[in-house]
């Protein structure tokens, strides 16, 4: 390799402002990225272990052999990392992807990266050097999943190694360069006891309600918005399900972790670069009937397998599970319509409310308040239908106390003192932990 002048910011501009001195340090950061992939040569194609051995020499004996303007906030610790993470790995998402107070990476731009942690929304000071190296990571990060956007297919989702779920568009569809989300999720799942002692989303009386009416095979909708916990609840749900009984996962993006021994996981595929190969999840749903599930657990539905998903929950597979986006119980209902009719299949309208009420038990509904806190808000219970309409029950609601003075909101989840129709069709020692439950009056406003 044969050596090259240190980088100098002699034509960056004279520092005025905060954004200038941002500025100065981004082109400062890209001529020194450049200068090690230009020292380097590649020429030849060399293994992972091999490139990072040579890289990390080049970065070795740059840092060794340059002085660091005075501008430079960073130390040349700071720069190897970058510089290392930048050409081997994510660049600057490295270190969020690690954080594990993070739950969402949302980036952008190549220089606006946002993050989500506990609930509330920041902007980061993290960057990548240009479009280009965004790009050149979003592609790095695809191929490393076996996937890959283009102009015929600017977008995708896929699952990473560690099991954070992507999301990605670029242009034309996205209009200001390429956007990219990313999802995270704990590498140790969250439990009933977290969602009740650590985040306040459930009660103790909550916890043993879903309990029970998961081992008694009820067949549960979990609604609400993009990020209110649909996935996290669908999770610890999962956990009641016995040992003994064998399920079948069907995702979009593989994000469940469930403990139970027999377990079937599926995932829908996105097309090729040609268009062909694609698997939906009307397509896996299908497939799970003939591999003789007790449960099945759809992740999200979104189009036409409602129709399948509710047939299964009719024909035998009780205690199944689902999320759907949706903003109240009731709207539940009403998407169910809609996404059966996708289906393309002429039927009456009140056949298809038959069929969705003997199919859905009760609909969980979830919220992330203004205060970034993610609360169950509802949970009710489907009745039947009277003539026309399908009937619901609420069982718990969510009521407000008060809102602090740091904008937390106060409240409580609470039975509403109704008491569930199946209740006496459980076990005694159930029974009277509902007779508990739905004794206590209820409280407060609704938030």
């Amino acid at each position: 390799m044969a050596d090259s002048p240190a980088p100098t910011a002699a034509a960056a501009p004279a520092v005025s402002n905060g954004d200038d001195r941002r500025l100065r340090l981004l082109a400062y950061r890209k001529e020194l990225h450049q200068k090690v992939l230009d020292s380097i040569g590649i020429g030849r194609t060399m293994g992972r272990e091999e490139l990072s051995t040579v890289v990390q020499k080049a970065v070795a004996k740059i840092l060794d052999t340059i002085e660091l303007p005075d501008f430079l906030t960073l130390t040349r610790e700071d720069l190897r990392r970058e510089i290392l993470e930048s050409i081997l790995g994510y660049g600057p998402l490295e270190e969020l992807l690690k954080d594990p107070t993070v739950n969402d990476i949302m980036v952008n731009s190549f220089d606006r990266i946002f993050v989500e942690r506990v609930g509330h929304l920041e902007l980061t000071e993290k960057s990548f050097l240009d479009a280009g190296h965004l790009r050149n990571t979003i592609d790095r990060m695809l191929r490393q999943i076996g996937k890959s956007v283009n102009d015929l297919n600017p977008y995708v989702d896929g699952r990473l190694e560690d099991g954070s779920r992507i999301h990605v568009v670029i242009p034309p569809c996205a209009l200001e360069g390429p956007l990219m989300t990313i999802r995270k999720f704990p590498a140790k799942p969250l439990t009933a006891t977290d969602l009740v002692e650590r985040f306040g989303t459930l009660t103790i009386d909550l916890a043993d309600f879903l309990r029970i009416i998961v081992r008694n095979r009820k067949n549960i909708v979990i609604s609400g918005g993009s990020g209110s916990g649909k996935t996290t609840l669908l999770n610890v749900l999962s956990n009641f399900i016995p040992p003994s009984e064998r399920v079948v996962t069907i995702e979009d993006s593989a994000e469940l972790k469930l403990p139970q021994p027999n377990i079937g996981r599926l995932e829908a595929r996105q097309p090729n670069y040609e268009g062909k190969g694609t698997v939906t999840i009307r397509d896996l749903v299908r497939n799970a009937l003939r591999m003789r599930p007790d449960r099945i657990i759809v992740g999200e539905a979104r189009g036409p397998e409602a129709i399948d998903m509710l047939q299964a929950m009719n024909t035998g597979h009780d205690g199944s599970l689902t999320t759907i986006h949706a903003n109240s119980p009731q709207d539940v209902l009403w998407r169910l319509e809609t996404m059966v009719t996708m289906a393309g299949f002429d039927i009456p309208l009140a056949a298809i409310r038959r069929q969705i009420s003997s199919a859905i038990n009760l609909v969980i509904h979830v919220s992330r308040l203004a205060d970034g806190s993610r609360r169950v808000m509802k949970v009710s219970e489907v009745l039947g239908m009277n003539q026309t309409e399908i009937i619901l029950q609420d069982l718990f609601e969510y009521r407000k106390h008060y809102v602090g003075s740091d904008g937390t909101i106060k409240g409580e989840l609470v039975p509403l003192g109704t008491f569930p129709t199946f209740m006496e069709k459980v076990m005694p020692e159930e029974r009277s932990v509902l007779q508990r439950i739905f004794s206590a009056p209820a409280k407060g406003e609704v938030v």
